[in-house]
């Protein structure tokens, strides 16, 4: 179970084309190097080194890369985490803080780990859930990592005191692997928000048309509570709607 501060109805099942709001609290640390090779080295406050590790050493320093403005930023990801006082004023044994303050994210993968993975800290990550700020989309084969990528790589439940807060969940009211038909008569297999497949031989097209009726769930006939709930989800708005609102809110695109 995540450590963390879960908001509103969020209870961290994260899944691909949530919408969330995240933030780390400022916390001291120290300086281990100041800016070389483009990179702020830091003591990381919140994790403890794993001397059962077989294979890792981890001397407990982050190195956080640093772009043309002083942010920080590591190569090939979009950082998260920001120095107070910035980058450039820091050199070895200074004071600073390091935190996340708050950011719109979009989720672009979620892998859970058992058993949990062997990074050479504590606590070893039992969950990785990779993100991408306001602004920039996903890309399977990114031209430009500065711009695009997979992501950003968190391990929610790995000591780092991150609160999240679910802004939106497309299609929350319906699990990978459902099987639904819309109202033009075309049935549809939900394996995620932007990935539909659709039974006949027809293109796509736009999306399912709404409202939708639920058929199977986990590959049997779904209950009455189920179907009702699905239903009237669906009776205003649109696969379009929906679309238009995860943009809105990530200025991203929500497929490759």
């Amino acid at each position: 179970m995540y450590e963390g501060d879960f908001r509103g109805d969020f209870r961290g099942d994260f899944r691909v084309g949530d919408v969330l709001s995240i933030a780390c609290p400022f916390t001291p640390t120290t300086v281990e190097r100041g800016v070389m090779w483009n990179h702020v080295s830091l003591r990381w406050p919140w994790w403890r080194v794993d001397t059962g590790s077989d294979f890792i050493r981890w001397n407990g320093v982050v190195a956080l890369g640093v772009d043309a403005d002083g942010q920080t930023r590591p190569e090939p990801e979009v950082e998260l985490f920001r120095t107070d006082p910035r980058p450039e004023h820091l050199q070895a044994g200074d004071a600073c803080r390091v935190g996340v303050p708050p950011t719109v994210v979009h989720v672009t993968a979620v892998d859970h780990h058992a058993p949990p993975l062997e990074t050479g800290w504590l606590p070893r990550p039992e969950l990785s859930v990779a993100v991408l700020p306001r602004g920039r989309s996903y890309r399977a084969f990114p031209d430009d990592s500065h711009l695009n990528g997979e992501g950003y790589t968190l391990h929610p439940g790995d000591g780092i005191p991150f609160t999240f807060e679910l802004l939106l969940r497309p299609y929350g009211f319906l699990q990978p692997g459902d099987e639904v038909a819309d109202t033009a008569g075309r049935a549809w297999l939900f394996e995620g928000p932007w990935n539909w497949t659709a039974f006949d031989a027809m293109s796509p097209g736009a999306g399912p048309e709404w409202p939708l009726a639920l058929l199977t769930r986990s590959g049997t006939p779904c209950s009455v509570t189920d179907a009702e709930a699905v239903a009237e989800a669906t009776t205003t708005g649109s696969h379009q709607e929906t679309v238009q609102r995860w943009m809105s809110l990530t200025e991203a695109s929500p497929t490759p």
